[in-house]
């Protein structure tokens, strides 16, 4: 009956609509944040080890390795001196604000800042130190002088300042991943066995007989 066998087919499309608006709530992938404020203190601490501490193995890795790696590369191209923090009126460095926000890799130059000697370090002496600045109408550039350093190290200066800027702004979007989870979840995949399973449904069979 060509009557009924159209009712009957326009109720199956209705059913599996509905189950195709049903299917994305239903097998939504949860992703245990844990302590979202405490990821996001350890993802500032050091790149990667909020996401660590989730069990989002990959990304805490990836953040790891670009984030810090883009960072030591800033740095070695500034042979250990772009990162300062000066607040000097002949020497105002902002861009400290950006740097710091990788964490613990930063924070070296807080603790330079604040000592009369600086602690020297085996790969850099002057490792985070703030430079030396000439007052005006003083004597000339001194050797661990900020002149001294830009004419040293020319374009070097720049680029490692930028290098160690952007990994700080990379790490600020770690962080904030790491309190509010990802943008959207996956959906997890039906087995391949369900779906053939679900084909061959022997009612679907008997109404083609039937008709």
């Amino acid at each position: 009956m060509p009557g009924a066998k159209g009712s009957i087919d326009m109720t199956t499309d209705a059913a599996a609509a509905g189950e195709t608006m049903a299917s994305p709530a239903e097998e939504r992938l949860e992703i245990d944040l844990k302590d979202p404020a405490l990821a996001a203190f350890l993802a500032w601490l050091l790149p990667g080890l909020g996401h660590w501490y989730q069990g989002r193995r990959h990304k805490a890795i990836l953040f790891f390795v670009c984030i810090l790696g883009t960072f030591i590369y800033g740095l070695y191209l500034g042979e250990g001196r772009v990162v300062y923090a000066s607040w000097r009126d002949e020497d105002r460095r902002p861009h400290y604000f950006c740097q710091v926000a990788v964490g613990l890799p930063a924070l070296p130059a807080l603790l330079q800042a604040q000592r009369a000697k600086p602690i020297p370090f085996p790969f850099y002496e002057d490792f985070m130190v703030p430079p030396q600045v000439t007052p005006e109408g003083g004597p000339g550039p001194r050797p661990d002088g900020l002149d001294t350093l830009h004419k040293r190290l020319n374009r070097y200066w720049e680029l490692g300042t930028v290098y160690t800027m952007i990994a700080g702004l990379l790490n600020i979007l770690a962080i904030y991943d790491a309190w509010g989870g990802p943008a959207y979840s996956i959906a997890e995949k039906k087995d391949d066995d369900e779906e053939a399973g679900g084909g061959g449904d022997p009612d679907g069979g008997g109404t083609e007989g039937n008709s």
